[in-house]
Protein backbone atom coordinates (compact mmCIF):
# COMPACT_ATOMS: atom_id res chain seq x y z
CA UNK A 1 0.00 0.00 0.00
CA UNK A 2 1.10 3.34 -0.78
CA UNK A 3 2.87 4.90 2.45
CA UNK A 4 1.54 8.55 1.84
CA UNK A 5 -1.79 7.16 1.85
CA UNK A 6 -3.67 7.82 4.88
CA UNK A 7 -5.20 5.38 7.15
CA UNK A 8 -9.15 5.09 6.55
CA UNK A 9 -10.98 6.20 9.23
CA UNK A 10 -14.15 4.68 11.00
CA UNK A 11 -16.84 6.84 9.55
CA UNK A 12 -15.34 6.51 6.28
CA UNK A 13 -15.40 2.46 6.81
CA UNK A 14 -18.64 2.99 7.60
CA UNK A 15 -20.46 5.09 4.59
CA UNK A 16 -18.32 2.78 2.51
CA UNK A 17 -20.02 -0.23 3.65
CA UNK A 18 -23.74 1.21 3.34
CA UNK A 19 -22.86 2.68 0.10
CA UNK A 20 -21.69 -0.47 -1.34
CA UNK A 21 -24.49 -2.32 0.40
CA UNK A 22 -27.19 -0.15 -1.91
CA UNK A 23 -24.98 0.35 -5.05
CA UNK A 24 -24.86 -3.32 -5.19
CA UNK A 25 -28.60 -3.70 -5.08
CA UNK A 26 -29.25 -0.99 -7.39
CA UNK A 27 -27.10 -2.59 -10.10
CA UNK A 28 -28.73 -5.95 -9.36
CA UNK A 29 -32.84 -4.43 -9.33
CA UNK A 30 -31.77 -1.94 -12.47
CA UNK A 31 -30.34 -4.98 -14.56
CA UNK A 32 -33.69 -6.76 -13.96
CA UNK A 33 -35.77 -3.84 -14.92
CA UNK A 34 -33.60 -3.20 -17.90
CA UNK A 35 -34.24 -6.91 -19.37
CA UNK A 36 -38.13 -6.14 -19.21
CA UNK A 37 -38.56 -2.44 -19.72
CA UNK A 38 -39.93 -1.91 -23.62
CA UNK A 39 -40.03 1.99 -23.83
CA UNK A 40 -36.79 3.54 -25.44
CA UNK A 41 -36.76 6.53 -23.08
CA UNK A 42 -37.12 4.11 -20.15
CA UNK A 43 -34.29 2.08 -21.84
CA UNK A 44 -32.15 4.72 -22.03
CA UNK A 45 -32.29 5.90 -18.25
CA UNK A 46 -31.79 2.48 -16.99
CA UNK A 47 -29.00 1.57 -19.09
CA UNK A 48 -27.09 4.75 -18.25
CA UNK A 49 -27.83 4.45 -14.38
CA UNK A 50 -26.32 0.50 -14.42
CA UNK A 51 -23.56 1.08 -16.27
CA UNK A 52 -22.53 3.75 -14.10
CA UNK A 53 -23.75 2.15 -10.76
CA UNK A 54 -21.09 -0.95 -11.70
CA UNK A 55 -18.41 1.57 -11.80
CA UNK A 56 -19.47 3.30 -8.44
CA UNK A 57 -19.11 -0.06 -7.38
CA UNK A 58 -15.72 -0.69 -8.72
CA UNK A 59 -14.54 2.19 -7.05
CA UNK A 60 -15.84 1.80 -3.88
CA UNK A 61 -14.09 -2.14 -4.14
CA UNK A 62 -11.17 -0.47 -5.39
CA UNK A 63 -10.74 1.96 -2.23
CA UNK A 64 -11.47 -1.14 -0.23
CA UNK A 65 -8.71 -3.56 -1.40
CA UNK A 66 -6.07 -1.12 -1.08
CA UNK A 67 -6.92 -0.22 2.58
CA UNK A 68 -7.06 -4.17 3.31
CA UNK A 69 -10.71 -4.24 4.50
CA UNK A 70 -12.97 -7.26 3.72
CA UNK A 71 -15.29 -6.53 0.54
CA UNK A 72 -18.62 -6.97 1.87
CA UNK A 73 -21.12 -9.82 0.28
CA UNK A 74 -23.69 -6.56 -0.63
CA UNK A 75 -25.79 -8.18 -3.52
CA UNK A 76 -25.35 -10.24 -6.25
CA UNK A 77 -26.76 -12.42 -9.22
CA UNK A 78 -27.71 -14.95 -6.78
CA UNK A 79 -30.62 -12.30 -5.47
CA UNK A 80 -32.11 -11.90 -8.50
CA UNK A 81 -34.67 -14.15 -11.17
CA UNK A 82 -34.06 -13.02 -14.53
CA UNK A 83 -36.22 -15.75 -15.58
CA UNK A 84 -39.28 -13.45 -13.88
CA UNK A 85 -41.94 -11.86 -15.77
CA UNK A 86 -42.39 -8.21 -15.21
CA UNK A 87 -43.67 -6.94 -11.52
CA UNK A 88 -44.10 -3.43 -12.12
CA UNK A 89 -44.46 -1.39 -16.26
CA UNK A 90 -41.57 1.20 -17.34
CA UNK A 91 -43.27 4.05 -15.17
CA UNK A 92 -42.72 2.78 -12.31
CA UNK A 93 -39.18 1.25 -13.21
CA UNK A 94 -38.51 5.65 -13.74
CA UNK A 95 -40.93 5.98 -10.52
CA UNK A 96 -38.93 4.01 -8.71
CA UNK A 97 -35.38 5.10 -10.19
CA UNK A 98 -36.16 8.53 -9.46
CA UNK A 99 -37.32 7.71 -5.72
CA UNK A 100 -33.86 5.91 -5.25
CA UNK A 101 -31.58 8.72 -7.00
CA UNK A 102 -33.57 11.06 -4.47
CA UNK A 103 -32.51 9.30 -1.52
CA UNK A 104 -29.10 8.68 -2.92
CA UNK A 105 -28.70 12.74 -3.54
CA UNK A 106 -29.04 13.27 0.42
CA UNK A 107 -27.19 10.18 1.33
CA UNK A 108 -23.78 10.64 -0.37
CA UNK A 109 -24.05 14.63 0.76
CA UNK A 110 -24.56 13.54 4.31
CA UNK A 111 -21.54 10.96 3.75
CA UNK A 112 -19.48 13.45 2.69
CA UNK A 113 -19.91 15.37 5.69
CA UNK A 114 -18.56 12.46 7.45
CA UNK A 115 -15.08 11.52 5.35
CA UNK A 116 -11.93 13.29 5.67
CA UNK A 117 -9.85 11.25 2.95
CA UNK A 118 -9.40 13.19 -0.06
CA UNK A 119 -10.46 10.44 -2.47
CA UNK A 120 -13.17 9.81 -0.85
CA UNK A 121 -14.16 12.84 -0.52
CA UNK A 122 -13.81 12.99 -4.54
CA UNK A 123 -15.28 9.88 -5.22
CA UNK A 124 -18.73 10.65 -3.22
CA UNK A 125 -18.54 14.45 -4.88
CA UNK A 126 -18.99 12.64 -8.19
CA UNK A 127 -21.85 10.34 -6.90
CA UNK A 128 -23.34 12.83 -5.54
CA UNK A 129 -23.67 14.45 -9.03
CA UNK A 130 -24.64 11.36 -10.70
CA UNK A 131 -27.49 10.66 -8.36
CA UNK A 132 -28.47 14.28 -8.49
CA UNK A 133 -28.21 14.01 -12.56
CA UNK A 134 -30.12 10.76 -12.29
CA UNK A 135 -32.80 12.69 -10.49
CA UNK A 136 -33.29 15.67 -12.92
CA UNK A 137 -33.55 13.27 -16.45
CA UNK A 138 -35.95 10.69 -14.27
CA UNK A 139 -38.15 13.59 -13.33
CA UNK A 140 -37.70 15.22 -17.10
CA UNK A 141 -38.82 11.78 -18.14
CA UNK A 142 -42.04 11.50 -16.39
CA UNK A 143 -43.24 15.02 -16.85
CA UNK A 144 -43.16 14.37 -20.33
CA UNK A 145 -44.75 11.49 -19.96
CA UNK A 146 -47.68 13.57 -18.43
CA UNK A 147 -47.47 10.87 -15.65
CA UNK A 148 -45.94 13.33 -12.75
CA UNK A 149 -48.00 15.88 -10.93
CA UNK A 150 -46.14 18.82 -9.39
CA UNK A 151 -46.41 20.33 -6.07
CA UNK A 152 -49.93 22.45 -5.25
CA UNK A 153 -50.21 25.99 -7.06
CA UNK A 154 -50.22 28.77 -4.87
CA UNK A 155 -51.06 32.50 -5.90
CA UNK A 156 -47.23 34.22 -5.26
CA UNK A 157 -47.10 36.80 -2.69
CA UNK A 158 -46.46 40.37 -3.91
CA UNK A 159 -45.18 41.54 -0.26
CA UNK A 160 -43.34 39.89 2.54
CA UNK A 161 -44.89 39.35 6.02
CA UNK A 162 -43.86 38.63 9.13
CA UNK A 163 -45.92 36.73 12.33
CA UNK A 164 -48.09 38.92 14.43
CA UNK A 165 -50.34 36.81 16.41
CA UNK A 166 -49.26 34.58 18.75
CA UNK A 167 -51.69 31.96 17.88
CA UNK A 168 -49.78 31.53 14.22
CA UNK A 169 -47.59 28.86 16.28
CA UNK A 170 -51.09 27.42 17.24
CA UNK A 171 -52.13 27.23 13.71
CA UNK A 172 -55.56 29.08 14.53
CA UNK A 173 -56.31 32.50 14.12
CA UNK A 174 -57.55 35.25 16.54
CA UNK A 175 -61.13 34.68 14.83
CA UNK A 176 -61.10 31.17 16.34
CA UNK A 177 -60.49 29.99 12.71
CA UNK A 178 -57.52 27.58 11.59
CA UNK A 179 -54.62 28.82 9.87
CA UNK A 180 -53.91 27.73 6.47
CA UNK A 181 -51.04 25.96 5.70
CA UNK A 182 -48.00 27.85 4.15
CA UNK A 183 -45.74 26.95 1.34
CA UNK A 184 -42.91 24.91 3.13
CA UNK A 185 -45.84 23.27 5.49
CA UNK A 186 -47.19 21.79 2.07
CA UNK A 187 -43.59 21.32 0.58
CA UNK A 188 -43.43 18.79 2.98
CA UNK A 189 -46.68 17.30 3.61
CA UNK A 190 -46.63 16.97 -0.65
CA UNK A 191 -43.43 15.19 -0.59
CA UNK A 192 -44.48 12.51 1.96
CA UNK A 193 -47.62 11.88 -0.21
CA UNK A 194 -45.59 11.67 -3.61
CA UNK A 195 -42.67 9.00 -1.62
CA UNK A 196 -45.46 7.50 -0.09
CA UNK A 197 -47.60 6.82 -3.34
CA UNK A 198 -44.31 5.09 -5.14
CA UNK A 199 -43.31 3.31 -1.61
CA UNK A 200 -47.48 2.06 -1.18
CA UNK A 201 -46.37 0.17 -4.63
CA UNK A 202 -43.48 -1.29 -4.27
CA UNK A 203 -44.77 -2.96 -1.16
CA UNK A 204 -48.00 -4.49 -2.67
CA UNK A 205 -45.75 -5.68 -5.78
CA UNK A 206 -42.80 -7.32 -3.22
CA UNK A 207 -45.87 -8.67 -0.86
CA UNK A 208 -47.68 -10.25 -4.18
CA UNK A 209 -44.18 -12.32 -5.04
CA UNK A 210 -42.44 -12.30 -1.48
CA UNK A 211 -41.68 -16.16 -0.41
CA UNK A 212 -41.59 -16.21 3.13
CA UNK A 213 -45.32 -15.99 5.05
CA UNK A 214 -43.31 -13.45 7.61
CA UNK A 215 -42.16 -11.19 4.92
CA UNK A 216 -45.37 -10.95 2.72
CA UNK A 217 -47.47 -9.96 5.60
CA UNK A 218 -44.40 -7.51 6.46
CA UNK A 219 -44.69 -5.89 3.14
CA UNK A 220 -48.81 -6.02 3.52
CA UNK A 221 -48.27 -3.94 6.38
CA UNK A 222 -45.96 -1.59 5.12
CA UNK A 223 -48.50 -0.67 1.82
CA UNK A 224 -50.91 -0.45 5.04
CA UNK A 225 -48.77 2.24 6.87
CA UNK A 226 -48.55 3.93 3.65
CA UNK A 227 -51.88 4.52 2.52
CA UNK A 228 -51.98 5.76 6.22
CA UNK A 229 -49.67 8.32 5.57
CA UNK A 230 -51.15 9.45 2.30
CA UNK A 231 -53.94 10.09 4.25
CA UNK A 232 -53.00 12.25 7.06
CA UNK A 233 -51.24 14.21 4.93
CA UNK A 234 -53.48 14.64 2.06
CA UNK A 235 -56.55 15.79 5.04
CA UNK A 236 -54.12 18.31 6.57
CA UNK A 237 -54.22 19.94 2.94
CA UNK A 238 -57.89 19.04 2.58
CA UNK A 239 -58.58 20.94 5.68
CA UNK A 240 -57.20 24.02 3.78
CA UNK A 241 -58.65 23.43 0.76
CA UNK A 242 -55.90 22.66 -0.82
CA UNK A 243 -56.46 19.62 -3.89
CA UNK A 244 -53.79 16.91 -3.73
CA UNK A 245 -52.83 16.32 -7.55
CA UNK A 246 -52.68 12.49 -7.73
CA UNK A 247 -50.91 9.83 -10.24
CA UNK A 248 -51.27 6.27 -11.43
CA UNK A 249 -47.40 6.25 -10.37
CA UNK A 250 -47.15 3.09 -12.48
CA UNK A 251 -48.66 -0.28 -12.70
CA UNK A 252 -47.97 -3.36 -11.09
CA UNK A 253 -48.50 -6.37 -12.87
CA UNK A 254 -50.27 -9.94 -11.80
CA UNK A 255 -47.46 -11.67 -11.53
CA UNK A 256 -46.75 -13.83 -8.66
CA UNK A 257 -43.45 -14.88 -9.31
CA UNK A 258 -40.49 -12.87 -7.45
CA UNK A 259 -37.88 -11.36 -9.55
CA UNK A 260 -36.09 -10.41 -5.75
CA UNK A 261 -34.72 -12.39 -2.94
CA UNK A 262 -36.68 -11.62 -0.15
CA UNK A 263 -33.83 -10.61 1.60
CA UNK A 264 -33.09 -7.94 -1.23
CA UNK A 265 -37.02 -6.89 -1.37
CA UNK A 266 -36.46 -6.05 2.89
CA UNK A 267 -33.55 -4.13 2.69
CA UNK A 268 -34.64 -2.25 0.03
CA UNK A 269 -37.92 -1.78 2.12
CA UNK A 270 -35.53 -0.60 5.14
CA UNK A 271 -34.04 2.23 2.99
CA UNK A 272 -37.17 3.47 2.53
CA UNK A 273 -38.33 3.88 5.78
CA UNK A 274 -34.79 4.92 7.12
CA UNK A 275 -35.49 8.13 4.04
CA UNK A 276 -39.04 8.44 5.49
CA UNK A 277 -37.82 8.90 9.25
CA UNK A 278 -35.46 11.16 8.06
CA UNK A 279 -38.08 13.53 5.64
CA UNK A 280 -40.34 13.32 8.34
CA UNK A 281 -38.15 14.46 10.98
CA UNK A 282 -36.81 17.37 8.80
CA UNK A 283 -40.48 18.19 7.59
CA UNK A 284 -41.76 18.18 11.42
CA UNK A 285 -38.61 20.91 12.17
CA UNK A 286 -39.73 23.29 9.56
CA UNK A 287 -43.45 23.53 10.53
CA UNK A 288 -44.31 26.81 12.41
CA UNK A 289 -48.06 25.07 13.44
CA UNK A 290 -47.52 22.78 16.62
CA UNK A 291 -50.73 20.86 15.60
CA UNK A 292 -48.72 19.17 12.44
CA UNK A 293 -45.58 17.77 14.82
CA UNK A 294 -48.02 15.88 16.77
CA UNK A 295 -49.51 14.26 13.80
CA UNK A 296 -46.16 13.39 12.20
CA UNK A 297 -45.17 11.99 15.47
CA UNK A 298 -47.22 9.33 14.91
CA UNK A 299 -46.57 8.80 11.30
CA UNK A 300 -42.96 8.50 12.86
CA UNK A 301 -43.35 6.14 15.55
CA UNK A 302 -45.22 3.42 13.26
CA UNK A 303 -42.18 3.94 10.70
CA UNK A 304 -40.34 3.54 13.55
CA UNK A 305 -41.88 0.47 14.69
CA UNK A 306 -41.71 -1.16 11.07
CA UNK A 307 -38.06 -0.57 10.81
CA UNK A 308 -37.42 -2.36 14.12
CA UNK A 309 -39.55 -5.16 13.10
CA UNK A 310 -37.85 -5.52 9.82
CA UNK A 311 -34.43 -5.55 11.24
CA UNK A 312 -35.37 -8.46 13.76
CA UNK A 313 -36.93 -10.06 10.30
CA UNK A 314 -33.75 -9.69 8.32
CA UNK A 315 -31.48 -10.92 11.60
CA UNK A 316 -34.19 -13.89 12.16
CA UNK A 317 -33.59 -15.34 8.76
CA UNK A 318 -29.79 -14.58 8.36
CA UNK A 319 -30.12 -11.35 6.05
CA UNK A 320 -28.57 -8.75 8.01
CA UNK A 321 -25.00 -8.44 6.57
CA UNK A 322 -22.92 -7.09 9.63
CA UNK A 323 -21.10 -3.42 9.50
CA UNK A 324 -17.28 -3.82 10.23
CA UNK A 325 -17.10 -3.53 13.90
CA UNK A 326 -14.67 -1.51 16.31
CA UNK A 327 -11.92 -3.43 18.21
CA UNK A 328 -13.80 -5.00 21.20
CA UNK A 329 -10.96 -3.70 23.76
CA UNK A 330 -12.26 -5.99 26.94
CA UNK A 331 -12.03 -8.75 25.05
CA UNK A 332 -8.64 -8.09 23.32
CA UNK A 333 -7.33 -7.42 26.94
CA UNK A 334 -8.44 -10.70 28.23
CA UNK A 335 -7.06 -12.37 25.85
CA UNK A 336 -10.55 -13.47 24.04
CA UNK A 337 -11.05 -14.53 20.67
CA UNK A 338 -14.30 -13.43 18.53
Amino acid sequence: MDTARKPIASSELATLWIAYQKKTMMVQVTEYFLSKSKDPGAIELLRTFHEEEKKCVGEITQILELDSVAIPVGFTENDVNHEAIPLFDDIYHIFYLRMMAKIASALHALHMTMTYRKDILEMYKSFTAFAEETYIKTSQYLLEKGVLPKSPAVTPPNQVAFAKEKDYRSGFKTMGNRRTLNTVEVAYLYQGIEANVTGMKLMTGFSQVAQEREVKDYFIRGKNISKEIINTFSKILLDSDIVVPTTSGGQITDSKISPFSDKLMMYNTSILTSFGLGSNALGTSFSLRKDLPLKMAKVAKNVYDFATDGGDLMIKYGWAEEPPQMEDRTALSEGEKK
